[in-house]
């Protein structure tokens, strides 16, 4: 099996190595290292948006510096949200690297022949993953915050059957005694004429709603650990693009015993770019969210 290629470094986030991880640290090192009080709060999971670095970069290296605090974790497991190849199954790239300009990364090639051959609702499909950027841009990030760790990629559709996908990951997480962590990649709202999707109208306004209302929906249901409310919640109200990765990743939270959420950034491109840009016509949201046990 080939490594995977960048598709979108020096689109999403800078293509040469040096860059990379100049801009990757600065994020890092901005993120507030976040009070979680004893190790058991360690998150262990987390919600990331996955526009280019410029406009959500600072909220998707806080969660990845909050999940990776634990220096014994083995294997990254990042749901992905599908923009590209969308079928009813979770698309597994189950074995070999990926190369980020920082270098490669091991798949964790047990762990993705234990999910796969568990159910069939996973289905090991790299070419699903060839062209698709939700993911990928989440890997700088981790490779900074935990060089030599493993990652398995998941691409989750939007589809009912997501919960149950992440919940049968952490089982096989556990039954190898697998020291991992769940990532779980959407932005919010899409709003705008650019996106089709104007229900307050344009402008301030509709921007402003979208932000504390549609995005917040959401929110809300992941801070509930609502799995099984969330695909169907986007499908209606189209504030998740990665709806099947947000569900997975609740569930897989929760079977492994998260049991605590908290919301440690939610921003929006309007927002991001206004000072570069001035007041935007478009808009998408981006939270970053944090899963952890129960404190001691």
């Amino acid at each position: 099996m080939s490594p995977r290629s960048p598709a979108v470094a020096g689109q999403f986030y800078p293509g040469s190595p040096k860059q990379c991880r100049a801009e990757a640290n600065k994020y890092l090192s901005a993120a507030p290292a976040g009070d979680f009080g004893e190790k058991a709060r360690t998150p262990i999971a987390g919600i990331v948006p996955h526009a280019g670095w410029m406009c959500s970069g600072a909220v998707a290296a806080e969660v990845i510096r909050a999940v990776g605090r634990n220096p014994d974790v083995e294997t990254f497991v990042v749901f992905g949200a599908v923009h590209r190849v969308r079928g009813r199954r979770a698309s597994v790239d189950a074995e070999g690297t990926w190369i980020t300009p920082l270098g490669e990364i091991e798949i964790d090639g047990e762990l993705a022949g234990a999910v796969v051959g568990a159910s069939p609702l996973l289905t090991v499909d790299a070419d699903s993953h060839r062209l698709e950027h939700s993911i990928e841009v989440q890997v700088p990030f981790i490779q900074c915050v935990q060089p030599g760790v493993r990652l398995l990629p998941i691409m989750v559709p939007p589809v009912e059957e997501a919960p149950e996908a992440g919940r049968i990951v952490a089982e096989q997480v556990q039954a190898l005694g697998r020291k991992a962590v769940f990532l779980g990649s959407t932005d919010l709202t899409h709003y705008g004429p650019r996106y089709f999707f104007t229900p307050k109208g344009t402008g301030a306004d509709g921007i402003n709603w979208a932000r504390a209302v549609n995005d917040r929906r959401m929110i809300d249901l992941c801070l509930k650990l609502a799995a099984e409310e969330v695909v169907p919640e986007a499908s209606v109200n189209h504030n998740a693009c990665g709806s099947g990765a947000v569900a997975a990743t609740l569930a897989a939270a929760k079977a492994c015993g998260a049991t605590e959420a908290r919301l440690l950034r939610h921003t929006t491109s309007a927002e991001v770019l206004r000072e570069h840009l001035g007041p935007m016509t478009d808009s998408v949201g981006y939270a970053g969210i944090v899963f952890s046990p129960p404190g001691t």
